[in-house]
């Protein structure tokens, strides 16, 4: 299966539109279509894709009960979660399984905001010490499975 895209609809956003963009779309063979300024109607997939994510993550944080400062690590996760789990049409796979070409792992999977307690391998601790930090679960490592 060919996933390689030929051509990209953006907003005019300063991130896509630069020099480092100009040259990753040249090296790659890739169009670049530009929306009017004010006009999400025009980029409608990746608009409505964004208010799925931000849904869930809003969501999340109201269930977790962190506070917004939160809400990147939210979206993160909403977006690695979802590339697992949410399956595609026409293909009935998911975003992980046409990338990667296998089903994703999930059973790692925890519940976003919950406690976890983080092994302190790094501060050099006394005997009687406690070993472990308490803290909350906002998300996964870019080398997690």
């Amino acid at each position: 299966m060919n996933l390689r895209g030929k051509s990209n609809r953006c907003d005019n956003g300063t991130e896509f539109k630069n020099k480092e963009m100009n040259q990753f779309y040249e090296v790659k063979g890739i169009m670049r279509q530009y929306s009017v300024a004010r006009t999400p109607q025009q980029n409608g997939v990746a608009e409505r894709r964004n208010k799925t994510l931000i849904k869930a993550a809003r969501n999340m944080l109201a269930d977790s009960k962190l506070p917004t400062t939160f809400w990147v690590k939210a979206v993160n996760t909403v977006c690695y979660v979802q590339n697992r789990v949410l399956v595609t049409k026409p293909h009935n796979k998911t975003t992980y399984e046409l990338f990667h070409g296998r089903t994703p792992a999930i059973s790692f999977l925890r519940l976003f905001g919950c406690p976890v307690t983080i092994l302190n391998t790094i501060d050099h601790l006394g005997k009687f010490d406690g070993k472990a930090d308490e803290g909350f679960f906002v998300g996964y490592s870019l080398n997690t499975q």
